[in-house]
Protein backbone atom coordinates (compact mmCIF):
# COMPACT_ATOMS: atom_id res chain seq x y z
CA UNK A 1 0.00 0.00 0.00
CA UNK A 2 1.21 3.10 -0.69
CA UNK A 3 1.96 5.92 1.56
CA UNK A 4 -0.72 8.47 0.17
CA UNK A 5 -3.66 5.87 0.30
CA UNK A 6 -2.66 4.90 4.21
CA UNK A 7 -2.56 8.80 4.48
CA UNK A 8 -6.31 9.09 3.14
CA UNK A 9 -7.73 6.31 4.70
CA UNK A 10 -6.13 7.01 7.84
CA UNK A 11 -6.74 10.94 7.98
CA UNK A 12 -10.58 10.14 6.77
CA UNK A 13 -10.71 7.90 9.77
CA UNK A 14 -9.44 10.46 12.26
CA UNK A 15 -11.57 12.75 11.03
CA UNK A 16 -14.44 10.65 11.65
CA UNK A 17 -13.19 9.86 14.32
CA UNK A 18 -12.92 13.39 16.04
CA UNK A 19 -16.40 14.06 14.99
CA UNK A 20 -18.10 10.95 16.54
CA UNK A 21 -16.28 11.23 19.95
CA UNK A 22 -17.26 15.28 19.65
CA UNK A 23 -20.40 14.89 18.73
CA UNK A 24 -20.62 11.72 22.18
CA UNK A 25 -18.93 13.87 24.57
CA UNK A 26 -21.17 16.80 23.77
CA UNK A 27 -24.31 14.94 23.85
CA UNK A 28 -23.31 13.79 27.35
CA UNK A 29 -22.80 16.96 28.64
CA UNK A 30 -25.84 18.64 27.38
CA UNK A 31 -27.94 15.39 28.99
CA UNK A 32 -26.45 16.77 31.79
CA UNK A 33 -24.45 13.06 32.29
CA UNK A 34 -20.48 15.35 32.24
CA UNK A 35 -20.12 18.68 33.69
CA UNK A 36 -18.55 20.94 30.72
CA UNK A 37 -15.11 20.40 32.43
CA UNK A 38 -15.05 16.64 32.12
CA UNK A 39 -15.98 17.18 28.70
CA UNK A 40 -13.54 19.55 27.79
CA UNK A 41 -10.88 17.19 29.16
CA UNK A 42 -12.13 14.53 26.80
CA UNK A 43 -12.55 16.39 23.60
CA UNK A 44 -9.07 18.78 24.27
CA UNK A 45 -6.77 15.26 24.00
CA UNK A 46 -8.23 13.93 20.85
CA UNK A 47 -8.02 17.57 19.12
CA UNK A 48 -4.30 17.93 19.99
CA UNK A 49 -2.67 15.93 16.98
CA UNK A 50 -5.44 17.36 14.64
CA UNK A 51 -3.21 19.47 12.70
CA UNK A 52 -0.52 17.48 12.12
CA UNK A 53 -2.71 14.87 11.07
CA UNK A 54 -4.41 16.57 8.18
CA UNK A 55 -0.99 17.19 6.96
CA UNK A 56 0.82 14.51 7.04
CA UNK A 57 3.52 14.52 8.94
CA UNK A 58 4.75 11.39 10.36
CA UNK A 59 6.26 12.26 14.01
CA UNK A 60 2.06 13.35 14.43
CA UNK A 61 1.06 9.98 13.73
CA UNK A 62 3.52 8.25 15.49
CA UNK A 63 2.47 10.33 18.61
CA UNK A 64 -1.13 10.27 17.68
CA UNK A 65 -1.03 6.66 18.62
CA UNK A 66 -0.57 7.10 22.32
CA UNK A 67 -3.54 9.43 22.35
CA UNK A 68 -6.28 7.10 20.38
CA UNK A 69 -5.20 4.28 23.38
CA UNK A 70 -6.74 6.56 25.62
CA UNK A 71 -10.26 6.64 23.56
CA UNK A 72 -9.54 2.82 22.93
CA UNK A 73 -10.13 2.25 26.88
CA UNK A 74 -13.06 4.29 26.90
CA UNK A 75 -14.41 2.58 24.02
CA UNK A 76 -13.58 -1.39 25.24
CA UNK A 77 -15.19 -0.09 28.52
CA UNK A 78 -18.52 1.04 27.37
CA UNK A 79 -18.70 -1.90 24.91
CA UNK A 80 -18.32 -4.37 28.07
CA UNK A 81 -20.32 -2.64 30.60
CA UNK A 82 -23.63 -1.24 28.55
CA UNK A 83 -26.01 -2.81 26.38
CA UNK A 84 -27.68 0.22 25.65
CA UNK A 85 -24.72 2.23 23.14
CA UNK A 86 -23.60 -0.79 21.85
CA UNK A 87 -23.02 0.17 18.45
CA UNK A 88 -21.39 3.45 19.29
CA UNK A 89 -19.08 1.46 20.87
CA UNK A 90 -18.61 -1.10 18.53
CA UNK A 91 -17.97 1.67 16.07
CA UNK A 92 -15.73 3.31 18.25
CA UNK A 93 -13.17 0.14 18.89
CA UNK A 94 -13.46 -0.53 15.42
CA UNK A 95 -12.40 3.06 13.94
CA UNK A 96 -9.76 3.19 16.80
CA UNK A 97 -8.55 -0.46 16.07
CA UNK A 98 -7.82 0.61 12.26
CA UNK A 99 -6.52 3.53 13.26
CA UNK A 100 -3.95 1.97 16.01
CA UNK A 101 -2.78 0.15 13.10
CA UNK A 102 -2.51 2.51 10.42
CA UNK A 103 -1.25 5.51 12.51
CA UNK A 104 2.03 3.52 12.84
CA UNK A 105 2.40 1.75 9.57
CA UNK A 106 1.69 5.35 7.49
CA UNK A 107 4.53 6.84 10.18
CA UNK A 108 7.24 4.57 9.01
CA UNK A 109 6.59 4.52 5.33
CA UNK A 110 6.01 7.90 5.49
CA UNK A 111 9.45 8.35 7.41
CA UNK A 112 11.47 5.81 5.28
CA UNK A 113 10.50 8.39 2.38
CA UNK A 114 11.50 11.54 3.88
CA UNK A 115 14.37 9.73 5.22
CA UNK A 116 13.65 10.16 8.82
CA UNK A 117 14.57 8.06 11.75
CA UNK A 118 16.85 7.30 14.51
CA UNK A 119 20.55 8.29 13.82
CA UNK A 120 22.97 4.95 14.58
CA UNK A 121 24.99 5.65 16.91
CA UNK A 122 29.29 5.29 15.58
CA UNK A 123 31.49 3.64 17.71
Amino acid sequence: MSSNTLFQLCRTGYLFLVVLLCAWFINQGINGQYSLAFTLLWIIPILLPLKGVIQGKPYTYAWGSFIICLYMLHGLTLLYVTDEYFIFALVEVLLLGSLLIGFPFYARIRGRELGLGLKKHKK
